[in-house]
């Protein structure tokens, strides 16, 4: 099994606490092209909801989404927010008990979802289908809570996402082997996967890019990978030293990135 869809290492390790996930955010928040912000793109699917919507969120993370968003979410939604991971929703909690929102949080495994059938107006799911072991399993389940008409907003990346993450590791050290993990839900594959449940899918792409300007936010984004335990310090230290000569040379370090959502109506 790929550490991607591994629970015990997401849970127990990747994301026993919200620090991995943090210094991935934190890159994006601060050298991220567009101005307009990702949440707040991703919320404009969720805008066209009833005032009066039942939203879940599966694989809420440290609730990243709803902390940067809080002022807009209608008064009457409830909103439940869930993770695998007690620790992550542990720091969803901390996150979001500031925006006085009265949210619910709730440990839940995709897989088997413990609400009744046509519950939810909505189904979030924000980079986390390519975690879940049995994906047609859990979207069998989100379909079958889903009121009729509800969406399932599904967000994933493309297959050439931030590819040159890759290309500065394989720069420094020629010998270990970096070939990116074959993601199992991205932007290419997720339609068809999709379809087998929903009516209707549609596609959006967030247009994006990465200009960074500093290397210890790039330096810790290596360092909370997934294969960051394939990395070594001195490896680390060639990357740190490359990136330092591109910044002097550039200005800035070029990361493409290629994410999006899928909209799924049952």
């Amino acid at each position: 099994m790929q550490k991607f869809t591994d629970q015990n290492y997401l849970t127990q390790e990747q994301y026993k606490d919200s620090s991995n996930l943090n210094a991935r955010l934190e890159i994006h928040r601060r050298f991220s092209t567009n101005p307009y912000g990702w949440f707040n793109w991703v919320f404009d699917t969720l805008a066209q909801l009833p005032t009066d919507a039942n939203v879940l969120e599966l694989g809420t993370g440290s609730g990243a989404l709803w902390a940067d968003i809080a002022r807009k979410i209608p008064v009457n939604w409830i909103i439940t927010l869930s993770d695998l991971s007690q620790g992550m929703l542990d720091s969803a909690w901390r996150n979001l008990i500031v925006t006085g929102r009265n949210f619910k949080f709730e440990l839940i495994d995709a897989q088997f979802i413990p609400y009744a059938d046509e519950t939810f107006d909505v189904v979030i799911a924000n980079h986390m289908l390519y975690h879940v072991p049995d994906r047609p399993k859990a979207l069998a389940e989100i379909k079958r809570v889903l009121k009729k008409g509800g969406q399932l907003i599904a967000t994933t990346v493309g297959e050439s996402h931030m590819k040159e993450i890759m290309d500065w590791l394989r720069r420094s050290d020629k010998d270990n082997d970096f070939s990116p993990f074959i993601l199992p839900f991205t932007l290419e594959n997720g339609t068809e996967q999709l379809e087998k449940f929903f009516s209707e899918v549609f596609l959006l792409r967030y247009d994006d890019n990465l200009h960074v300007t500093e290397i210890d936010p790039f330096i810790a984004y290596l360092r909370s990978a997934i294969r960051a335990s394939e990395v070594l310090e001195d490896e680390l230290a060639k990357v740190r030293i490359d990136l330092e000569d591109e910044l002097k040379k550039n200005g800035r370090i070029f990361i493409s990135k290629d994410s999006g959502l899928f909209r799924a109506v049952k």
